[in-house]
Parts: structure tokens; sequence; C-alpha cells
């Protein structure tokens, strides 16, 4: 069982944060807590000392312990803001450490959970959501507010999530152990969108089944998961080890690959990138005309988001792609294995209604350079995606 503390803050759902520390106590988990002044205006420290049986870390001057910040952070195996204010957030992401609870966490190099819980606007706001991004890049794990009725009277995103979801994530956080733990996957699903004018866009049919199936695999082998998603037809994963990465644009996908996958372990390139794009778009929306039923639009092609991103890789990161053709399937994806850089292609047919797109199941086939390909047979997205994550695992382990 782990050494955990928790940081409660100056939200109106500091009180689910007394749950989240009975949910942990519950699991085995030994808890002490750090209680900011916004905070114990909501709640009484006494409420949490009694609980834990440890006192409450409300001042850096005010315990018997002469450097109290340096003693709790050492003893933490983890740390968990919840609910997290935008002032903590940005204390965090910013390496401000004005009081007892921004300076414990400073000083502690164990893994840091932050829970975020504000009014929906304040999450929206840009700075936050820059201090949000700057904490990801730090290593810190954010598990996102949900819709939801809030203090203000009104709906929106912000409320913080059920305090035994909140635990759930946190004991999955705490006992996740696998093939791919301590690395760092990114994988891209659904498809891009590539747009004409403010209404119409060039997009394709995929529905982000296999990218979520492959997320999925991840987080179940260990790894801690970057999930770059277009558009999908499918609900999206949920664990305390998941960033998800929201984009339209192939532009804004290889954007965001970059990113991401600099510091990262593997890549799997899942998502259904338009190879087109329209020349000009249109700023407002191109109306019917009387005079005549044809439109022409010119095509260029989009930036090779695989290609270019294979090509810049480490030698200790793996690049999975896939090859989706409905024609002469393995020349093609042959022909990617050798020019985009990647270590493996998943090959499969989209064409037909019996094609990957929007199906349950598929059959692929694995290329890689100097060995012959291999075919599997027929079966559920989710064995396939096990499969290869099984894979990736053995790449990274070997090193190959």
């Amino acid at each position: 069982m782990a050494k955990v503390t928790v940081y409660l803050t100056g939200s109106v759902a500091a009180y689910k944060g007394i749950e989240v520390v009975r949910g942990l106590q519950k699991k085995g988990h030994e808890v002490r807590v750090v209680m900011t002044a916004a905070a114990q205006k909501l709640i009484a420290p006494a409420t949490l000392a009694a609980l834990t049986k440890y006192p409450v870390l409300t001042s850096l001057w005010d315990s018997k312990s002469p450097i109290p910040h340096i003693e709790l952070a050492d003893w933490t195996e983890l740390a968990v803001v919840v609910p997290a204010s935008a002032d903590i957030i940005a204390k965090m992401a910013n390496g401000i450490a004005d009081d007892a609870a921004s300076t414990t966490l400073l000083a502690t190099s164990a893994t840091k959970v932050v829970v975020p819980a504000m009014n929906s606007h304040m999450w929206a706001a840009p700075a936050t959501q820059r201090n949000l991004n700057q904490l990801k890049d730090d290593g810190v794990i954010v598990i996102e507010p949900v819709q939801g009725r809030l203090a203000e009277g009104y709906s929106g995103k912000g409320r913080l999530p059920e305090p035994e979801e909140i635990v759930d994530d946190l004991t999955t956080l705490l006992t996740s152990e696998g093939p791919l733990t301590g690395k760092h996957v990114v994988i891209t699903a659904g498809g891009t969108r590539e747009p004409i004018d403010p209404v119409r866009f060039i997009g394709n049919r995929s529905s982000g089944k296999m990218g979520v199936a492959l997320t999925n695999a991840a987080l179940a082998a260990g790894a801690s998961v970057t999930l770059i998603v277009g558009q999908v037809s499918v609900d999206l994963p949920r664990s305390p080890r998941l960033t998800i990465v929201p984009i339209e644009s192939t532009a804004e996908l290889l954007a965001a690959v970059q990113r991401h996958f600099a510091p990262a372990d593997a890549l799997i390139m899942a998502a259904a990138v338009a190879d087109f794009k329209p020349v000009e778009v249109a700023s407002e929306k191109v109306k019917k005309a009387s005079n005549h039923n044809d439109w022409q639009l010119n095509l260029t092609e989009t930036t090779d988001v695989l290609k270019q991103v294979a090509h810049q890789k480490s030698e200790n990161q793996v690049v999975i792609g896939f090859a989706a053709e409905t024609q002469n399937l393995l020349a093609n994806a042959q022909k990617k294995l050798a020019s985009k850089g990647a270590d493996l292609i998943v090959a499969n047919n989209v064409s037909g209604k019996n094609g990957a797109f929007g199906n349950d199941n598929d059959q692929v086939t694995i290329l890689e350079a100097n060995k012959e390909p291999v075919e599997w047979p027929s079966m559920s997205k989710k064995e396939v995606a096990q499969r290869i994550v099984s894979l990736l695992s053995n790449k990274l382990k070997s090193g190959d």
C-alpha cells in the first residue's frame, strides 16, 4: 500500500476531498493531508486530522517539525491535489511556493495528480489551459473535470468527478504493472478534417475504434498514453494515465504529434489522415449558383505526418504506422514501410462493407524491414490492438 498526501484547496468541491481521503484509506493506503488557507474556510482541519490520525499541514511555521514541507515531501509516494483550484494549478505550473501546499508540492518528487474543479469559464480560460499543458509537460497527471451542474446553478465543464471514480483512477495508477509500465506511448486515432468553407470539409469514414482499442491495450499494459484524437464515433477511454489531445486538421495533428512524441518512447499512428486539402479555404459558405450545377475544387496534398515524424525519431524510439488500402494491399504497404521510416506497418483492407472502417473486427498484416510479412487471422480490434501492443513491448524491450 502507498503513502498518499492529499491536498485540499479552495474549491466548493472541497467536501468531496474528504470522501477521497476515506476511499483511499478503505483501499489500505496511508493518507496525510495538506490544506490551503482557502480550503480551511470550507472545511475544518480537525476533521481531516481525526480521519487520518495525522496533523494537517496548514502552515510552514506552526509545525513541530523544523522543516515540515520537506519531511512530508520525502514521505509522499503519491501526491493528489483534489479538488485543484485554478490558483494552485497556476502556482504549480509556474513554480510558485508561497504557502504550505505549494511549497510542499514543489519539493515533492513523487508522482503528482491534480483533479481540477472550478467554474466552467475559469476552466476554459486560456491561462488555465496553458497552465494545465505546462503541468502535463512536467509529468503531472491531470484527471479532467466532468460536465455537470456547478455551484453557480448552471451546467458546464468544471464539476469534480465523483469521489469513488477518483479513488478508482488512483487505485489503477497505484496498482498498474505490465510490460509497458514506465513507458510513454503516443497514439493517434480517428479521422482528420480539412475545411472547404465554414460548413463543409474533406474527411473520411474512420470511426476511431482501432485507436481507442490500442489506447485501452496500452493502458492495460501499464503505459502512460497521450491520445491525439480527431473525429471519432466511439467513447474515449478514461484513465489517470491518459492525456487526450483533440485535433481536427492534418496540420494540427502534425503539430500535436511533434510536440508529444519528442519525449515519448513510442508512437502508434492509427489516425486516418486526409491526404488532400483545398488549395484555398472559403471564408464564407459557398452557395449554389443558378447558372451552373458543377463546382471545381482544387486540392493539394497534406503533410505526410508519419513520414515526417518517423524520420526524426531517435534510436530508442519505436514508430508503428498503419496502411489503410483498398487495392494491392501488400505492395502499397511495402512501399510505405520502405519510404516512411516506421519500424512496423500494420496493413489492413478498408474497401467494401467488410472493410476495417467502422467494423469491430479487422484482419491485418504486419510488415517489418528485412522480414517476411506476417498475416494475422481476422479477429476483434481489441485482440488486434493487444497483439500490436505486445509487439511494441517486445520492440522496446529488445531495443531493436
